[in-house]
């Protein structure tokens, strides 16, 4: 059955939205607040309570609808609770409200979600890509009886509930080493250097298509997975950071040996005996800063005029090797967490292509 079939009705949120207030009690959401099964109402925009009751009759945001995202990043979906606050919504969001007695909510978003392939392929634009609200109608969905998708909607959310706690696991260890740092290194009178004082920096300088399968060494590019490379041209101990992210959602990575880099990826070597691993977690703890120091539009990037800003606690050797056992410990655990969320991510991805594929 195709979306405009299953549901009552198919709209957008505000094409034209009004000038923001400092705060509110009344919210407009846009994509940027909408991912897979869940909504959150961060940095959102503040309306007044005329602008708000306009701009809510467009959409009539009511429990149980269906909100898909449209415009930039398309294809993620959530459904509408009933303990959410009022909110209304700019364009980059649709509005589904399915039949209940045809389609069950939950269901729904499920099935958008497994059709995400198909809406990202029809998504046109150049600086942001969109879908019109019209192929989203026209997408065909195959709809069991009510039962069914009670089924099938319990075995996702379960194995769904589980993928949550994995990442909550991992949430809660980064939490542990950052209340550990802070509790060994903050406000104890510890020197504080500059990016040009503590490390070395150099970048790759090859093309990302330099990559080959099952290459030798370790290609280091500005994107999360490490790739291969049948030449290397560094042999060191090295923190790896990237250099651009069409997000300017930047990553850190930790080498010891022979290796390869991306032109944009920036090598670092410390200055002195140092710990590698105090050092990529003072890294890490400053990437959201570096995500909004960011300069570019589509792709964003790093320069070394925004890094040299950066400050370093220098902390004494022994503490720094206590921190980093410490770090170690706890990256073990997560390795382990990791390992699980994985095989659950595969177990739900299989789930996903047995429903809907």
């Amino acid at each position: 059955m195709k979306i405009k079939d299953i549901c009552t009705s198919v709209t957008d949120g505000s094409h034209n939205p009004p000038q923001g207030i400092e705060k509110s009690e009344y919210m407009m959401l846009s994509s940027k607040n909408i991912f897979d099964d869940e909504i959150t109402f961060d940095e959102p925009r503040f309306l007044s309570e005329k602008d708000f009751e306009r701009e809510h009759k467009r959409t009539q945001i009511a429990v149980g609808d269906v909100l898909l995202t449209i415009v930039g990043t398309v294809g993620r979906t959530a459904v509408v609770d009933e303990d959410m606050p009022a909110f209304a919504l700019q364009r980059s969001v649709a509005v589904l409200h399915p039949k209940n007695d045809v389609c069950l909510p939950r269901f729904l978003m499920y099935a958008l979600r497994g059709k995400r392939t198909y809406i990202e392929n029809r998504a046109k634009g150049v600086a942001q890509k969109g879908i019109y609200l019209k192929e989203v109608s026209d997408i065909d969905i195959y709809i069991p009886d009510i039962s069914n998708q009670e089924i099938i909607i319990n075995k996702l959310d379960k194995v769904n509930t589980i993928i949550k706690l994995r990442q909550e696991e991992l949430l809660a260890l980064d939490n542990l080493i950052k209340a550990r740092f802070v509790e060994m290194f903050y406000d104890k009178g510890y020197p504080i250097l500059k990016w040009n004082d503590v490390f070395n920096t150099t970048t790759g300088k090859l093309d990302s298509n330099a990559a080959v399968e099952d290459g030798e060494y370790p290609f280091f590019t500005c994107s999360k997975e490490v790739l291969r490379i049948d030449k290397f041209a560094f042999d060191q101990e090295a923190l790896l950071l990237a250099g651009n992210n069409a997000a300017g959602k930047y990553d850190v990575k930790y080498y010891n040996g022979k290796f390869n880099a991306y032109q944009r990826t920036y090598v670092l070597g410390l200055k002195e005996d140092w710990s590698y691993q105090l050092f990529r977690y003072q890294l890490e703890d400053k990437l959201v800063y570096l995500q909004q120091q960011s300069l570019g539009g589509l792709t964003k990037y790093l320069t070394m005029k925004i890094l040299g800003k950066l400050d370093f606690i220098i902390p004494p050797i022994e503490k720094q090797i206590a921190f980093e056992v410490f770090a170690n410990q706890v990256n073990k655990s997560k390795v382990a967490v990791q390992k699980a969320l994985d095989e659950t991510q595969m177990l739900f991805d299989s789930l996903m292509q047995e429903y809907f594929n």
